[in-house]
């Protein structure tokens, strides 16, 4: 299981894409706190705030298409960032432009996700994300 104290941060600004990965995640027993941020300058105040923290969130599961700050520039502040680079950064996105995917890794995402529409598939999704970041995975301290 995931280290049950350290949070899961997703960082969303579709309410109803909030809820689904929540309902996923509570289906699948994953017993991390979700933190949301609900867009880009959400998501960097969310660290800029934590700089003193002593847990850092186990994974960020990063929409790209943000509003105020695109998740591009948030991706950018967290692989930049002397602390916080080492944080795995997920991209979880509508899109599956060839694009946005060769920019993301670019710029340091882990993984990319194109969000499933239906809900049993986006439950088989985060199975697997909670499989390979929670249980396979050896994430730093």
């Amino acid at each position: 299981m995931c280290d049950p104290i350290r949070p899961i941060l997703l960082v969303e600004d579709n309410p109803m894409d909030v809820d689904l990965t929540k309902r996923a995640f509570a289906r699948r027993k994953v017993v991390n706190p979700i933190e949301v941020a609900r867009d880009g300058e959400e998501a960097l105040d969310f660290f800029k705030q934590s700089e003193g923290r002593i847990l850092l969130p186990i994974v960020i599961l990063l929409d790209l298409k943000l509003p105020k700050v695109d998740g591009l520039e948030v991706l950018r502040y967290l692989k930049t960032h002397p602390r916080f680079h080492v944080v795995p950064v997920v991209v979880l996105s509508t899109s599956s432009e060839d694009s946005d995917i060769q920019v993301a890794y670019r710029e340091g995402a882990n993984s990319y996700i194109a969000k499933p529409v239906d809900f049993d598939r986006f439950i088989q999704v985060v199975d697997q994300m909670r499989i390979y970041w929670c249980i396979l995975n050896k994430p730093p301290r």
